[in-house]
């Protein structure tokens, strides 16, 4: 296993690249922890793939390197890098057994028979699989031979990385579940560095330490959930994250106090002046209706069981806001209450800091 750094790291498919829209991966510096299992969320195109890639070997970056330890792997060829990677789609070997794709990886690398029928067995019981270890993969469905990769992914104990992208695209929901909990579970038992490539909120959240949150070519967060959900550094994090995402109000900040067309939202601390394009943002958990406050048309009243949606309009902008079951709610004009202390202020999509406070290291 393997810290990997990523150094000064830039890749553009274009030949000779001139501005930053020419780059599918800007410039960044990132630093994957030894033995941390982490998501790679971001929406479809952002770069996740092409990051993983690079790390993997199969492609080499435009600039930077590729550290791991104290190792610079960047002209590395992906055999040398000791790694396993699991594909979205899978990728087996129709003519073997189950147990012999399981296998494989193990026998390549010489190990021992008594070594690989118990490992081999182990990974089946994982995987849900222990019953067709003598079937042959040809004819399997999608999703059987998807967690057929999966497991010859993580059957290898001696790798520095796992890297998974989109695994699960092809497993029935009802088994996403059950495999996402295996393989935290595997983490915490074999300690692997694993990097889980998504554009599914939920897997993310629920399978990583810390999630690496991409747009548009850029890592923009990197957070426990709780981080990412509590103060997103970006409002695509609060878009992304959450659901429904968060609120955006366009803003005037001064002070202690914001404004929303004139309206007055009492802040819990105190912001600089801030230049460009200056925001407030909230989570609809934090939204209340009140008797005054910001104006807002309720559109639609939305029952999810332990509590309700309510969707409306302000200020010519869409605005949501989650309501316990007790509480009453119906369409129409009304006023909501946003709580201070979990509002945060943005300017040019970028959070700002209160006066005196200091980011996380």
């Amino acid at each position: 296993m393997s810290r990997i750094t990523l150094s000064n790291l830039a890749h553009s498919y274009l030949p000779k690249p001139k501005a930053p829209a020419d780059y599918a991966l800007k410039e960044m510096d990132h630093v994957w922890q030894d033995g941390g299992a982490y998501a790679l969320l971001g929406a479809s195109g952002c770069g996740k793939t092409t990051l993983l890639n690079i790390i993997s070997g199969l492609l080499r970056p435009s600039q930077g390197r590729v550290l791991f330890g104290e190792t610079d792997v960047t002209d590395a060829p992906t055999a040398a890098r000791n790694i396993a990677q699991v594909f979205q789609f899978p990728v087996v070997y129709d003519t073997m057994t189950v147990r012999e794709n399981l296998a494989f990886p193990l026998r390549n690398r010489g190990r021992d028979a008594a070594y690989i029928a118990a490992r081999v067995e182990q990974i089946a019981a994982m995987i849900g699989m222990e019953a067709m270890l003598s079937s042959k993969a040809r004819g399997l469905t999608a999703d059987a031979k998807q967690k057929i990769s999966l497991g010859r992914g993580m059957v290898r104990e001696d790798v520095n990385a796992i890297l998974f992208d989109e695994p699960l695209t092809v497993i029935d929901p009802h088994m996403k579940w059950e495999l996402r909990t295996q393989l935290k579970q595997l983490h915490r038992e074999f300690g692997h560095t694993m990097i889980y490539v998504t554009h599914d909120q939920t897997e993310a959240l629920t399978f990583a330490d810390k999630v690496v949150v991409m747009h548009e070519g850029r890592v923009v967060q990197t957070g426990t959930p709780e981080e990412l959900f509590e103060t997103p550094e970006h409002t695509f994090v609060g878009y992304f994250i959450g659901s429904p995402g968060m609120n955006l109000f366009e803003a005037e900040v001064e002070g202690p106090m914001a404004r929303v067309m004139g309206h007055p939202v009492p802040l819990s601390e105190s912001y600089p002046a801030t230049r460009g394009r200056v925001q407030i943002g909230i989570r609809p958990e934090f939204v209340q209706l009140a008797d005054e406050g910001l104006p807002v048309v309720i559109t639609r009243v939305e029952d999810v069981g332990r509590h309700r949606i309510l969707r409306g309009e302000a200020f010519g902008q869409p605005v949501n806001l989650l309501l316990p079951e007790e509480i009453p709610a119906a369409t129409g004009p009304a006023f909501l209450r946003l709580a201070p202390e979990k509002i945060n202020v943005y300017a040019d999509d970028w959070r700002v800091l209160p006066v005196g406070a200091r980011r996380a290291a």
